[in-house]
C-alpha cells in the first residue's frame, strides 16, 4: 500500500500531464493493426450492471463470471458466437490476454482492487464500477497500480462531466460555476437528502443471521467471496442483494454514494483531499448487516460541510449554500436571476469525456484514479463511521483516522491466497 497526501498527489498530476504512452495496439505493433482500428473490450462480472458495459464503445472480445447462468446470459445477448466472444471462469485468464486494451470491472466491490491491480499489471486501461474500492486502503493500491503501469483509469459514474444532476434538474457544470465564481460565498454546505433530490436507496440493507443454504451448482462460491471471509452461502449475500452486507459493500452509502458525491467533491474544488471530520448519527450497526443512517456529516478543513440527510429531516434545505446565497433542488435560488448571471460567467476548465479518447491519447479521463480515489474516500470515510457508529477525525497526511478501530479498516485483511501485490 502507499499512503497518497495532498501535495504528493498534485506532484504526479503535474508529471502525467505531460507524459504520453501510445499502447501497441493503438500504433499498429499488436498484429500490424491500424491505428483506426476499434480499442478492444473484455468485461469481468455479468451482473446486473454489465448489461449496460455491452454497450460500451470498442469491439468486445471476452466476458467473464464465476456464475454459469450469469455467463451464459450475456454470451447470448452479445452474440457471443456469431463475433467470436469467448467466456472465462478466471478473470486471471481473461485479463492475460494480449489483444485486449480494456477491461471493464464490474464485480461487486469487494474485487475491484485485485482486478484493477492486475489490469494494470498486465498493461491494460480499466474502466471500473462504483465505488471505485471498498476500503481507503484498496484505493491507494489501485492508484499506485494504474500510475505505476502507466494505465488510463475510468470511474463509471458520469454526473460531474455529462447528464442532468438527479433532482437538481442541470448538469454539474452550473453548480460548479456558481460555486467557482463565488456567487454563493465561502464556506459552502451541501446537502445531499429526499428534499434536495436524491434517494439514499435504503432498501439495500442486508439480513441477520442468515439460514445457511445450499450453494447452486452454476455458482462457484468460493470464488465469488474471494478475497473475503468464508461464510455460509445464502442467497442474499450474493448477486442483487450483495450490497447490504459490509465484506461486500455497504449499504445504500455505498451503492450511490460515488454517484452523489462526487460531484460535490468537483463542485467544491477539493478533488485533491478529504474532510477532516466525519459525524455519524444512526443506531449501532450489526457486524455483518449493512443498516440505515439519520445523517452523516462530512467537514473540510475550510469549513466546507457535505451533510447526507437519510431520513430527510430538513424539510427547507437548500443543495448548495453560502453566506451570499441557496440554490435549491430543481436549481431554484434566492439569488435573482441566477441562470442569466452564469450564462456570462467562465466555464470550467475543459475536460476529457471520451475514455477511448483517452486510452488513445494517454491522457487523463476527467473521472480518473486522482479524483476518483478522493471522491471514493468521502464514501469510505462515511462508511467506517456509519459501521463503527463513531464519529471520526482524519488527517490528510498520514490517512489515518484518530481511532484504531476506524484505521483496521483501512487495510481490511484478505482470505488467502489473495493479496494486494502492485
Amino acid at each position: 500500500m502507499t499512503n497518497i497526501s495532498r501535495r504528493a498527489t498534485l506532484k504526479t498530476i503535474a508529471a502525467y500531464a505531460s507524459i504520453q504512452i501510445v499502447p501497441g495496439h493503438v500504433l499498429g505493433l499488436r498484429g500490424q493493426t491500424p491505428p483506426s482500428e476499434q480499442l478492444t473490450r473484455g468485461i469481468v462480472g455479468c451482473g446486473g450492471i454489465s448489461a449496460s458495459h455491452l454497450q460500451m464503445p470498442g469491439k468486445l472480445l471476452a466476458l467473464c463470471d464465476v456464475d454459469k447462468s450469469h455467463l451464459a446470459q450475456r454470451m447470448n445477448e452479445a452474440g457471443a458466437e456469431k463475433n467470436g466472444i469467448t467466456g472465462y471462469s478466471d478473470f486471471r485468464e481473461l485479463i492475460a490476454r494480449k489483444d485486449l486494451d480494456i477491461i471493464h470491472v464490474c464485480t461487486p466491490p469487494h474485487w475491484h482492487a485485485l482486478m484493477a491491480i492486475e489490469a494494470a499489471k498486465s498493461g491494460k486501461d480499466i474502466w471500473c464500477e462504483k465505488p471505485m474500492s471498498r476500503t481507503i486502503g484498496e484505493g491507494m493500491a489501485m492508484v499506485k497500480a494504474v500510475e505505476k503501469h502507466n494505465r488510463v483509469f475510468r470511474l463509471n459514474t458520469w454526473f460531474r462531466f455529462q447528464d442532468k444532476f438527479y433532482g437538481m434538474g442541470v448538469p454539474v457544470k452550473q453548480l460548479k460555476k456558481a460555486a467557482m465564481n463565488d456567487m454563493l460565498g465561502w464556506p459552502i454546505k451541501i446537502t445531499v437528502s429526499g428534499i434536495t433530490g436524491f434517494n439514499w436507496k435504503f432498501f439495500w440493507v442486508g439480513k441477520k443471521n442468515l439460514p445457511e443454504e445450499k450453494v447452486p451448482p452454476e455458482l462457484d462460491y468460493n470464488f465469488w467471496l474471494g478475497p473475503a471471509p468464508l461464510k455460509p452461502y445464502n442467497v442474499h449475500r450474493t448477486h442483487g442483494t450483495f450490497r447490504g452486507y459490509w465484506d461486500y459493500d455497504g449499504g445504500g452509502l455505498a451503492d450511490m454514494g460515488q454517484h452523489y458525491l462526487d460531484p460535490a467533491q468537483y463542485i467544491l474544488n477539493k478533488d485533491d483531499q478529504a474532510p477532516i471530520s466525519v459525524e455519524i448519527d444512526a443506531d449501532p450497526q450489526d457486524s455483518d448487516a449493512a443498516g440505515t443512517f439519520r445523517r452523516i456529516e462530512l467537514t473540510y478543513a475550510d469549513g466546507c460541510k457535505i451533510i447526507l440527510d437519510g431520513e430527510n429531516k430538513d424539510k427547507d434545505a437548500a443543495y448548495m449554500e453560502g453566506p451570499k446565497g441557496k440554490i435549491y433542488k430543481a436549481f431554484r435560488s434566492d439569488i435573482p436571476d441566477l441562470e442569466k448571471k452564469l450564462a456570462e460567467l467562465p466555464d470550467p476548465p475543459e475536460q476529457i469525456v471520451d475514455f477511448h479518447e483517452s486510452v488513445r491519447t494517454r491522457k487523463k479521463f476527467c473521472l480518473n484514479e486522482q479524483n476518483g480515489f478522493w471522491s471514493c474516500t468521502l464514501v469510505n470515510m462515511a462508511v467506517t463511521a456509519h459501521r463503527l457508529n463513531k464519529n471520526l477525525k482524519f488527517d490528510n497526511k498520514t490517512m489515518q483516522f484518530d481511532l484504531p478501530e476506524a484505521n483496521a479498516l483501512i487495510n481490511q485483511p484478505m482470505r488467502a491466497p489473495w493479496k494486494i501485490d502492485v
